[in-house]
């Protein structure tokens, strides 16, 4: 458990990372999680923990991106009741169900989102040009919201990869609009975790100070990615993940 100094160096410089890499594209969790793992804490207990030590991360990094959230309101209202009902939801089931039951479709979310950043510029074209507004992606938005309140590592690659096919905007304004609904997950995920479960406090607290550095690193270095290095970077990442749950 977290009772040296040298874990407790090693769970907040893990916030650092999961927050930079958070605000950037997602899979902060690949980081944090593990760690804890490694230095003793239970799987559900680390799980819950992260989440809502990884929240004032995603909230800094949203607050970095907030000139690309400009003009994104009605996108914003639109989509924001199926992140919270499907957040809430997921962390139900993390509480209700064994702690395997989404390993085996985890890694097939994560390609099905890596392959949708490759194709995604050339099949929105072709969505918006038929059909205008995508009313698939609310539905989508849900069940992304359900696997991040559920674990949500990678649910950053998945919801850019739904906003690349749905939405027409620039891969920024995307990223931003990404941070905001992914903090709102972690958000309302932790407050189920807070009434319903317990936090390892310490935990929670090292990687709240060091996600919330981290989330001001990642919209410095994440603003400033042309479109094609940013796809890259968002794909580099999502196969990593993959790699990691099946090895």
């Amino acid at each position: 458990m977290i009772d040296t100094f040298g874990a407790a160096t090693a769970v907040f410089g893990a916030g650092i990372a999961a927050g930079t890499i958070n605000t950037i594209v997602g899979s902060g969790t690949l980081i944090t999680f593990p760690t804890l793992l490694a230095l003793g804490v239970p799987p559900v207990l680390a799980n819950t923990s992260n989440t809502l030590g990884l929240v004032p991360g995603s909230a800094s990094g949203a607050w970095g991106y907030r000139r690309e959230l400009a003009g994104q309101r009605q996108r914003f209202l639109w989509l924001v009741p199926a992140t919270v009902t499907g957040g809430i939801l997921g962390a139900v089931l993390l509480l209700v169900l064994p702690s395997g039951a989404f390993k085996a479709i985890v890694p097939i979310l994560i390609a099905l989102g890596v392959l949708l950043v490759i194709v995604g510029p050339s099949l929105s074209r072709r969505l918006h040009t038929h059909e205008g507004r995508n009313r698939w992606l609310w539905p989508a938005m849900f069940g992304n919201g359900i696997y991040g309140g559920y674990f949500g590592a990678a649910q950053g690659v998945i919801m850019m990869a739904l906003f690349t096919v749905g939405i027409d905007d620039d891969l920024q304004r995307l990223n931003a609009l990404k941070n905001v609904l992914s903090a709102i997950v972690n958000g309302v995920a932790a407050i189920v975790f807070l009434f319903a479960s317990h936090i390892d406090w310490r935990v929670a607290g090292l990687l709240a100070v060091g996600s919330l550095i981290g989330g001001q690193i990642g919209a410095s270095v994440g603003r400033r990615l042309p479109p094609l290095l940013l796809r890259t970077v968002i794909v580099c990442v999502g196969v990593t993940a993959i790699v990691s749950f099946i090895r």
